[in-house]
């Protein structure tokens, strides 16, 4: 991700990002055009097991020696097939099944991009939890202190240790801070991954 080093708890509801891993989410995708590959190769195999009608026509210039006006000859034919046996109801059936598996595996894909979405949403959603008090008050209040301490010292008021102490508390805040906002963009991460789409910048 590129941008800057710092977090925004302007989060869009779950059900958002769930529909956008939906519409983005490749794997998702390839599972779906399984299901029509073998919906059409369902329809494929009840057509080639269907039997057409063939149809004939004819015409013959032969004299007849029994009837002299019998000269031309014209018929025509009709061939309509008995289906006895359909040699091809094993087809048909294989890609029955084959479509009912596509669409269990099609839901299996869907609960797993679910699961990946509900898991890193919610990881985002801790961090900024624990990074609004920080933003709100404790990063406030710690530069507050190391200041207030800073000026006592300068003044004679405070002492060294207790100058020294209030610059590590402030640092150690920021550290705190600077991580939280590094797991954040982590988890913002790995949730644009679940959704398959940069969803967060």
């Amino acid at each position: 991700m590129n941008g800057p080093f710092d977090f925004s708890d302007n989060l869009q509801p779950l059900e958002e990002f769930r529909r956008t891993a939906l519409d983005a989410r490749p794997d998702l995708r390839a599972a779906l055009e399984s299901v029509q590959q073998a919906q059409t190769n369902h329809k494929l195999a009840v057509a080639n097991g269907s039997a057409d009608p063939t149809f004939s026509t004819w015409y013959s210039y032969n004299p007849a020696f029994n009837n002299p006006f019998g000269r031309y000859t014209i018929g025509a034919s009709v061939n309509v097939p008995l289906r006895i046996f359909d040699r091809n109801q094993g087809e048909k059936q294989r890609t029955l099944i084959d479509i009912d598996r596509n669409k269990q595996l099609t839901e299996a894909s869907r609960a797993a991009v679910f699961s990946d979405v509900d898991s890193a949403y919610a990881q985002v959603e801790s961090s900024i939890a624990l990074l609004k008090p920080y933003k709100a008050k404790y990063n406030d209040q710690a530069k507050h202190v190391r200041d207030t301490v800073t000026y006592s010292y300068q003044n004679g008021g405070a002492s060294l240790m207790d100058f020294l102490n209030a610059q590590s508390e402030y640092r150690t805040v920021q550290l705190a801070y600077l991580q939280l906002i590094g797991t954040y963009l982590t988890a913002a991460g790995q949730l644009n991954l679940a959704v398959g789409r940069e969803v967060i910048q």
